[in-house]
């Protein structure tokens, strides 16, 4: 699905490019939507296209909270980024 936004030119600075700033309007929204509940960890990641690593780090850098996760969250993570069943 693409979704098109209508930004004023006056919000991208001259140091950024379009691309950078959609990438970054999606790193904010797959925050916003792990931190309220609505995408786990892995489906957040996925969302704004990012590995794991970045997405911790987004997190850390954002105050959000990681630890407050479900367990079968956790495990639908590590499935997702192992391709292993859990025993």
């Amino acid at each position: 699905m693409q979704l098109i936004l209508d930004i004023p030119d006056k919000f991208l600075s001259s140091k950024q490019d379009g691309r950078a700033f959609a990438d970054q309007i999606k790193l904010y929204g797959a925050l916003l939507l792990f931190q309220s509940g609505k995408l786990s960890r892995g489906a957040a990641c996925e969302f704004a296209g990012v590995d794991i690593y970045t997405f911790l780090a987004a997190c850390k850098k954002h105050k959000i909270s990681v630890i407050n996760t479900k367990v079968d969250d956790i495990e639908a993570d590590l499935y997702r980024f192992t391709d292993k069943h859990l025993t």
